[in-house]
C-alpha cells in the first residue's frame, strides 16, 4: 500500500477498507467506464434502489411541486404585514413619490444582489443557514445558528400579531362592528360615554381597552389577557399544522396565503377608489418632496425597509431555495420576487391613502360643521360682525372651501383675539399628515375607516383575513429558517422538532398576552432583529466573497446557471453591497444610540399614549437580545479556532443521509486529502469543494447533479476529486 493510505478501524467491523486512490490504482487506467461510475462500495441491492437507471430524481430531499410553488412560497415570505403598515408610513413621512428614488436605488444596489446571493448558496449546497455557512466556513458556522436565534425571536411576537389579526377577524362578523361607537355606561341615576372611549375614539378605546386590555406601563404586569391567549395558542396551531410535514403541507397552504392577500388588495383599491377623497389621499400620497430626499435619514430609512422587506439574514430565504433543483435559474427568482415585494409596497400605498384620504375627508367635514356652529353662535353673541360673512356663505350646507375663507376672513380681522375664538383650521392635508403606522394603522386608523364603508363587516372580515394570511405567509419562511436548519445539521425528525418548537415559543409567547405585553411586543421589534440581522449579512457577504472567493463564486454560478451572471454583482457583492452595509450598521448604532430607549404607554386617565423610559431591567433585557441574537458567532469561532471540542464525536459536524445511510463528513484527519469508503457501512467523506464539478456519472444515464439524499438533510457524495482538499471541520 502507498504510504499516505489510511487504516479505519471500526468497532463493528475490524475489516481493513483502502482509501479511494488505492482502490482507483488497482484498476485499469484505460477503464473509462469504471472512472465514470459513482464511486461507492455497498451492497448490490442498496444501489439499485440509490439510482434508478433513466431516472430523473435527484434525491430524496423534499422538494417543491412546482416552480409556481416556490415562487409563491417567497413571496409569501418577503411580502409581509410591513409592505401593508410600514412602507406607506414610509413613504409619507420621507417625501411622497420621492421616496421611491432612494429605494429603488438600494433595491439595485443591497436588496436584489444579496438576495441572489442567498438564493444562490442555498440552491447550490442545499442545506439549511447553519450547514451552508459551516460548509463554506466552519469558523463562521455561528452565522447559521445567529440567523435561528433571530427568526425564532422575531417569530415569538410576529405571532402574536396574527392572534390580534386573529381576534379582529373573530369581532367582524357583527353589524355594526363593535368598535363602530364608544360603549354607554349605566349607573343608578343616569347613562353616559365610557369617559376614556370619548377622550379618544372608539377604534382607539377598542383596540387598547377592549382587545388589549393595556396595562399603563411595562413593569406593570396585569396578568395574562385570556382573550388575546387563545388566539395566540390558535395562532400557533395554525403555523404547527401548515410545517409539520415541511414544504409538502406548506407549499401548498401557500396557493391560498399568498394569492389571497393580492385579491383583497385589488378589492380594497378598487373600493377605495370609489370613496369620496381618495383621490385627495392619493394625490397627496404622491405629491414629490424632493428637499426631503436629500436627508441622509431618508436613505437610511429606506435601505433599513429594503433590508427586511426580502427577509435577507433570516435563513428562511436559503431554506425555501435549498428545495429546488441545482440548475433552477435562481437569477430570475431573485430579479422577480424582489420586484413583485415592490410592487406590492406600491399597491398598498395606494390602498391605505385612498381608505386614509376617504376618513380624512370624513374628519374633515365634521371640523368644517362644528366649526361653523361656533362661528354662528359668536354671530349672534355679537362677537363677531355680520359683514364679515361673504353674502354667497350659506353656514347650513358650508362647503370645506367656504369655511376655510370664512375662516382667512375672521382670522386677519379678528387677529389679537384670534386664538380666544376657539375657531380651527379645517384642512384635509393637515389630517393627511397625521404619519401612522405598524398597529396604529391596522387596528386604529384603516378600521376606523372601514366603519364608514357601506357593508362594513364584509370589508372587515377581508381585511383581518389578508392580514392573517401576510402574517401566516412570514411565519412559514421564519420558522422554516429555524426547522430545515436543524434538522440538516442534527438529522431529528422534522414531525417532532416542529411540534417542540412551537410549545416552546407559545409558552414564552405568553410574555406578549399579558396586559403589558403590547409593550413587549415593541421591545423585540425595536431590539431583537435589526443590529444582528445586519451584522449577519455583513459576515454572509464576506463568507463568500472574501473567504470562499468570489471568482469562484462566480464560476458555481455559472456552472448552475448555464450562463454567467453579469459582472454587475461582481462589483455589487465586492464593493458596493458590502460598503452600503457597513454605512448602514454605523448609522443605525448611532440612530439607536440617539434615539432614548423607551416605549408610548397607554395612559387610561388621559386616554393618550406617553412616552416611557424602560426601567433597569428593560434595558438589560434590550442588549440581552442583541447580545444572544450574535453570541453564535463568536462562539462557533472560538470553539472552531481553539479546537474545544471533539470533532470526530461528530457533535458539530455536517452530516447527511443517502437514503438512510448517514454520510459523515470527515475531521482532522492527517495525510492525503483522498477520502475513505467504509464498504457496506456509512460513508465518510471531505465536504465537497463548492466551486467544482463534483459529482461522478454513470455512463449513459441521465445527467445527475446531487447524489440521492435521506428524508431529513442534504448532502453530496462524491468520490471522483483525489486531490480535493479536506474540510477545516
Amino acid at each position: 500500500m502507498p504510504k499516505n493510505s489510511k487504516v479505519v478501524k471500526r468497532d463493528l467491523d475490524d475489516e481493513v477498507i483502502e482509501s479511494v486512490k488505492d482502490l482507483l490504482s488497482n484498476e485499469d487506467s484505460s477503464d473509462d467506464a469504471f472512472k465514470k461510475s459513482e464511486l461507492m462500495v455497498e451492497d448490490p441491492e442498496e444501489k439499485d434502489v440509490d439510482v434508478e437507471e433513466g431516472s430523473d430524481v435527484e434525491d430524496e430531499r423534499p422538494a417543491w411541486n412546482s416552480k409556481l410553488q416556490y415562487i409563491l412560497a417567497q413571496v409569501g415570505f418577503s411580502v409581509g404585514l410591513g409592505n401593508v403598515w410600514r412602507f406607506p408610513y414610509l413613504c409619507q413621512k420621507n417625501g411622497g413619490g420621492a421616496y421611491l428614488v432612494p429605494y429603488l436605488i438600494l433595491l439595485l444596489i443591497i436588496g436584489i444582489p444579496l438576495f441572489f446571493l442567498e438564493l444562490a448558496v442555498g440552491q447550490r449546497i442545499r442545506r439549511g443557514s447553519i450547514g451552508v455557512w459551516n460548509y463554506i466556513s466552519p469558523k463562521l458556522g455561528g452565522i447559521g445558528f445567529a440567523s435561528c436565534v433571530v427568526c425564532f425571536f422575531v417569530a415569538l411576537y410576529y405571532n402574536v400579531i396574527i392572534g390580534w389579526s386573529l381576534f379582529y377577524f373573530s369581532q367582524s362578523f357583527q353589524h355594526p362592528l363593535p368598535w363602530d361607537q364608544c360603549p354607554l355606561v349605566k349607573n343608578a341615576s343616569h347613562t353616559f360615554v365610557e369617559p376614556e372611549c370619548e377622550k379618544s375614539s372608539a377604534t382607539t378605546y377598542y383596540w387598547y381597552r377592549e382587545a388589549l386590555n393595556i396595562s399603563s406601563s411595562l413593569s406593570e404586569s396585569g396578568g395574562l389577557n385570556w382573550k388575546m391567549t387563545i388566539c395566540l395558542l390558535a395562532a400557533w396551531v395554525m403555523v404547527c399544522l401548515a410545517m409539520i410535514k415541511g414544504i409538502q403541507s406548506s407549499g401548498k397552504i401557500m396557493y391560498f396565503s399568498s394569492l389571497f392577500p393580492y385579491v383583497v388588495l385589488l378589492c380594497f383599491l378598487i373600493r377605495g377608489l370609489l370613496l369620496n377623497g381618495s383621490v385627495d389621499g392619493i394625490r397627496h400620497m404622491f405629491t414629490p418632496k424632493l428637499e426631503i430626499m436629500l436627508e441622509p435619514k431618508v436613505w437610511r430609512e429606506a435601505a433599513t425597509q429594503v433590508f427586511f422587506a426580502l427577509g435577507l439574514g433570516f435563513g428562511g430565504v436559503i431554506a425555501f431555495s435549498s428545495y429546488n433543483k441545482r440548475d433552477n435559474n435562481c437569477h430570475f427568482d431573485a430579479v422577480l420576487v424582489s420586484f413583485i415585494n415592490f410592487f406590492t409596497s406600491v399597491l398598498a400605498t395606494l390602498v391605505v391613502f385612498a381608505v386614509l384620504g376617504f376618513k380624512a375627508n370624513i374628519i374633515n367635514e365634521k371640523c368644517v360643521t362644528q366649526n361653523s356652529e361656533k362661528i354662528l353662535k359668536l354671530l349672534k353673541m355679537g362677537n363677531l360682525s355680520q359683514d364679515m360673512i361673504p353674502h354667497h356663505i350659506n353656514f347650513s350646507s358650508i362647503t370645506a372651501e367656504d369655511y376655510n375663507l370664512v375662516y382667512d376672513i375672521i382670522q386677519k380681522v379678528k387677529e389679537e383675539q384670534f386664538d380666544s375664538l376657539g375657531l380651527k383650521s379645517c384642512q384635509i392635508e393637515d389630517e393627511l399628515d397625521k404619519a401612522v403606522q405598524g398597529t396604529g394603522l391596522a387596528f386604529i386608523a384603516f378600521t376606523e375607516a372601514m366603519t364608514h364603508f357601506p357593508a362594513s363587516p364584509f370589508w372587515s372580515v377581508m381585511f383581518f383575513l389578508m392580514l392573517v394570511n401576510l402574517g401566516l405567509g412570514s411565519m412559514f419562511g421564519t420558522i422554516e429558517g429555524i426547522i430545515t436548519p436543524i434538522v440538516d445539521t442534527f438529522k431529528v425528525r422534522k414531525e417532532i422538532l416542529t411540534v417542540i418548537c412551537c410549545l416552546v415559543a407559545f409558552f414564552i409567547g405568553l410574555i406578549f398576552v399579558q396586559r403589558s405585553g403590547n409593550y413587549f411586543v415593541t421591545m423585540f421589534d425595536d431590539y431583537s432583529a435589526t443590529l444582528p440581522l445586519l451584522i449577519v449579512v455583513i459576515l454572509e457577504n464576506i463568507a463568500v466573497i472574501r473567504i470562499y472567493g468570489i471568482d469562484k463564486f462566480m464560476e458555481d454560478l455559472k456552472d448552475m446557471l448555464g450562463f454567467s451572471p453579469s459582472q454587475y454583482y461582481y462589483y455589487m457583492w465586492k464593493y458596493v453591497s458590502p460598503f452600503v452595509l457597513l454605512c448602514l450598521l454605523v448609522a443605525s448604532i448611532v440612530q439607536m444610540g440617539l434615539s432614548p430607549p423607551g416605549y408610548n404607554a397607554w395612559i387610561e386617565d388621559t386616554a393618550k399614549e406617553e412616552f416611557h423610559s424602560y426601567p433597569t431591567w428593560g434595558m438589560i433585557v434590550c442588549i440581552s437580545l442583541m447580545v444572544l441574537a450574535i453570541l453564535p458567532v463568536p462562539i462557533v469561532f472560538m470553539v472552531r479556532r481553539c479546537n474545544l471540542i471533539d470533532d470526530s464525536s461528530g457533535s458539530l459536524a455536517s452530516v447527511s443521509y443517502k437514503r438512510g445511510r448517514i454520510i459523515k463528513e470527515p475531521v482532522n484527519l492527517e495525510g492525503d486529502n483522498t477520502s475513505l469508503i467504509h464498504g457496506k457501512s456509512p460513508s465518510e467523506v471531505p465536504s465537497p469543494n463548492f466551486g467544482k464539478n463534483i459529482y461522478r456519472k454513470q455512463t449513459g444515464s441521465p445527467t445527475l447533479d446531487t447524489a440521492p439524499n435521506g428524508r431529513y438533510g442534504i448532502g453530496y457524495l462524491m468520490a471522483d476529486m483525489p486531490d480535493m482538499p479536506e474540510s477545516d471541520l
